[in-house]
């Protein structure tokens, strides 16, 4: 294996690409289900819930749309957004990891409320709603990992073999207190 470090990524870690290939197939899991519900919402059909017995009551509810424009089709964009710059950062373009880290934070905070919507406003519940919640919760945790991941040896030294001694500088030392 090689150890240098990706340059472009500025990552050592090869799980990182794996990691955001998998946000990119669970972002087509959501977009799957949002554009499924967008679609029903457009032409008008109910969509029929088989685990769930909230369906009609939240997709039919003022909450479903924003200005006409029906919730999962943004959350659909949104999807498309995140399957986009994931694939991306799974191939080594470092600059989308932020834009990732941003859309899925603000997808989190609109999936909570939602959630909160269903629970306590409406009191019912929609299976597919819940479906593109836990994507998104499955696509913040992949988010999490890398982002703090990433970070988690930030300003820490390079790891030196065991017994051998760092060779500090006068100036360094009086730094370090």
């Amino acid at each position: 294996m090689n150890s240098k470090r990706n340059e472009t990524t500025g990552s050592h870690r090869p799980a990182s690409a794996r990691n955001y290939a998998v946000a990119a197939l669970g972002s087509l899991a959501g977009l799957a289900d949002a554009l499924y519900l967008t679609v029903e919402h457009l032409t008008g059909n109910s969509v029929r819930c088989t685990v769930t017995s909230g369906c009609s009551e939240v997709l039919g509810s003022a909450y479903a749309s924003i200005g006409g424009v029906p919730v999962a089709g943004l959350g659909a964009l949104a999807y498309f957004i995140v399957f986009s710059l994931a694939t991306l950062a799974a191939f080594g373009h470092g600059w989308t990891k932020r834009l990732l880290a941003a859309v899925v934070a603000m997808m989190l905070a609109t999936t909570l409320w939602l959630l909160f919507v269903q629970a306590f406003i409406l009191h019912a519940f929609c299976q597919y709603c819940l479906l593109s919640v836990a994507v998104t919760l499955a696509l913040s945790s992949i988010v999490a990992i890398e982002w703090y991941g990433r970070r988690s040896n930030f300003g820490r030294p390079p790891s030196r073999p065991k017994g051998q001694r760092a060779i500090v500088t006068p100036k360094e030392a009086g730094n370090q207190y």
